[in-house]
């Protein structure tokens, strides 16, 4: 089974040559043959299996194997016609219905899915992303399903937390308030250790932050037992538990290690200066002579925690004497905000972390004809927020804004993020909205009081910005080529919106003179009609008229096309706003139908 923070392991399981042929069309692992060995082999150690054969002898195979839900894998069987992706296990707990509508949309299939919440459009609590449900999860559901919603409590040390989207209809109550969950069913938002009666579920955010302490060679039972010692005292669910926090020179400790590995979370590290500069309650000048901090398990838990975190547990000392814990409490989720790249369009020319990183967001923003070619990664409980063409900067500042809530956030692209597309302008956006505030505010930001800690650290307020490549126009235009690329290249946008004709003449000329093939990207649009030949008289200055050339038009997708022809022959009315034109060099030939340039390997 894969570790918290990997990435998750798929096997494909097949039996006829067909049913290998669709498993080729997956990006997992696969075997081929000997079905119900292969099954029970894979069984304890993937995540997600799909199997190419009826699903009746998918049951059988599985059946012996089933344990608990929360570590078997997800189960899909696929026909051997590939009509039907049929999720059989894991639904929920183990992402199968996702892991089904992936395989549907790289087979051709359709993804059949049963499970009650998804089909009426409800939320399943235990599977909601940042939340861990304990109690009645059965019955909350059943009386959901059947027109009666659960009430919603957020204990007051959570009050600011923010709530799963799919949540917002649900009427509140006082945590206090006393409900009788068999008649009314209740969701409850707490870190604490709850008990629960029918009809109620305890929702646990990973709130927490366990900052550690430890000398060399620091005893791992010592240490373990020294956090949930702490957690049990202060009541605490070790569900909550986000992540471990330690200074940098201890994230290879091995007792560190094996309690992250225990709690299923990361280990975040910091440097001493910056711990160093942390106001807590119990520093230690013993400390800061061995390792250049008075604090680090305090400081390292508040630094974790971010800004507006608070101590709810203050140091202590393991029983063993050579591990020291500490718990902060975050004010909210690290938000997030990933610039994913889709690729040309066709959901088997998307990168694994693409995918992810688009069905695991809890927001999805982007244009509007983006996020229709992703419709096979999206589920009822997302939210998206579609925007026209155009208005790439309100899209950008929308996508950070709510990532600076804390919200897991997906903006969407075509191709890759950072080639003509959003990733430069979301960097720039962030800076501008960092650099925003009055020096007055940042530095009351900076000297916030921490009730009851007095803490004075603030750390960035920025969300966490991450990039997805995806595959770019030029590179999958020129995959259906050939090998356009194999020697230098040049990639130049037409498009004079955003750059003066002027620049980009000189760009051309550059690529003309120094021989480049070269990509053009947005070559011509139904106002900008003139670039292209201008482009291509450039072009034609230095290299002849039977210089290679194409047009591929809408790369990657069922309405793609390509046009194989030369310079001299290229008509700019074939065209569109979806096309990429690419031009050889003078050592660019055709080899048959394949456009290449010749890398120089031979003499």
């Amino acid at each position: 089974m894969s570790r918290a923070g990997s990435q998750p392991r798929f096997v494909s399981v097949s039996i006829t040559d067909r049913g290998a042929a669709l498993a080729a069309k997956l990006p997992y692992e696969h075997r081929h043959g000997r079905l119900m060995d292969a099954v029970k082999e894979e069984w304890e150690s993937c995540d997600g299996l799909i199997v190419f054969a009826a699903a009746a002898v998918v049951v059988r195979a599985m059946a012996g194997l089933l344990g608990d839900k929360h570590r078997d894998p997800a189960v899909v069987s696929v026909d051997d016609a590939g009509r039907h992706a049929v999720v059989l296990a894991g639904g929920h707990r183990r992402n199968g219905n996702d892991l089904a509508r992936q395989v549907a949309a790289l087979t051709g299939a359709t993804a059949v899915i049963s499970t009650a919440t998804d089909l009426a459009g409800l939320p399943a609590v235990d599977a909601l992303e940042g939340f861990t449900a304990r109690g009645d999860v059965a019955g909350l559901a059943r009386r959901w399903l059947d027109g009666n919603p659960p009430t919603l409590s957020v204990d007051d040390s959570l009050g600011s937390w923010p709530l799963p989207l799919r949540l917002a209809g649900l009427s509140r109550t006082e945590t206090t308030q006393q409900i009788d969950a068999a008649e009314s069913p209740r969701l409850r938002v707490s870190d604490s250790v709850c008990d629960t009666q029918p009809g109620e579920v305890v929702l646990i955010p990973r709130c927490l932050v366990v900052g550690v302490g430890a000398s060399k060679g620091a005893s791992a039972e010592g240490l373990h037992d020294a956090v949930h010692q702490v957690l049990s005292s202060a009541g605490l669910d070790p569900s909550a538990v986000a992540d471990v926090a330690t200074l940098d020179a201890k994230v290879n400790e091995p007792a560190i290690v094996e309690l992250a590995e225990r709690l299923g979370v990361g280990i975040v590290a910091f440097d001493a200066p910056l711990l160093a500069s942390v106001e807590v309650p119990n520093p230690s000048e013993i400390v800061r002579d061995a390792v250049g901090t008075p604090s680090v398990a305090e400081a390292a838990a508040v630094v974790a925690a971010g800004l507006g975190s608070r101590l709810v547990s203050t140091k202590t000392v393991s029983a063993t004497g050579d591990s020291t814990v500490a718990v902060a409490r975050r004010p909210s989720p690290p938000g997030s905000l990933h610039v994913v790249g889709l690729g040309p369009g066709e959901p088997a020319m998307r990168t694994f972390q693409a995918s992810a990183a688009v069905r695991h967001a809890e927001v999805v923003v982007g244009y509007s004809g983006y996020i229709d070619g992703a419709r096979d990664l999206l589920s009822s409980s997302q939210e998206v927020v579609a925007y026209p063409i155009g208005a790439e900067v309100d899209r950008v500042r929308h996508a950070l804004e709510l990532a600076a809530q804390g919200r897991r956030v997906a903006l969407v692209c075509s191709g890759d993020p950072g080639i003509y597309a959003l990733a430069s302008l979301t960097f720039e956006v962030a800076e501008e909205i960092a650099t925003s505030s009055s020096p007055l505010e940042a530095e009351q930001r900076q000297g916030e009081q921490r009730q009851g800690t007095h803490l004075k650290v603030a750390p960035s307020e920025t969300p966490a910005i991450h990039v997805v490549a995806g595959v770019t126009a030029a590179s999958s235009a020129a995959a259906l080529l050939g090998a356009p690329l194999g020697h230098d290249h040049a990639s130049i946008s037409l498009s004079d919106l955003l750059t003066p004709w002027e620049h980009i003449e000189r760009r051309v000329i550059a690529a003309a003179e120094g021989d480049f093939v070269v990509s053009f990207y947005n070559p011509r649009s139904q106002r900008r009609s003139t670039q292209l030949p201008s482009a291509l008289r450039i072009l034609s200055r230095h290299r002849p008229p039977s210089t290679p050339a194409a047009v591929v038009t809408d790369a990657g997708r069922p309405t793609q096309t390509i046009i194989r022809t030369v310079l001299g022959d290229l008509d700019p009315g074939t065209v569109g706003m979806f096309s990429l034109v690419v031009v050889g060099s003078t050592t660019t030939r055709w080899i048959g139908h394949r456009m290449v340039t010749p890398r120089g390997y031979r003499p």
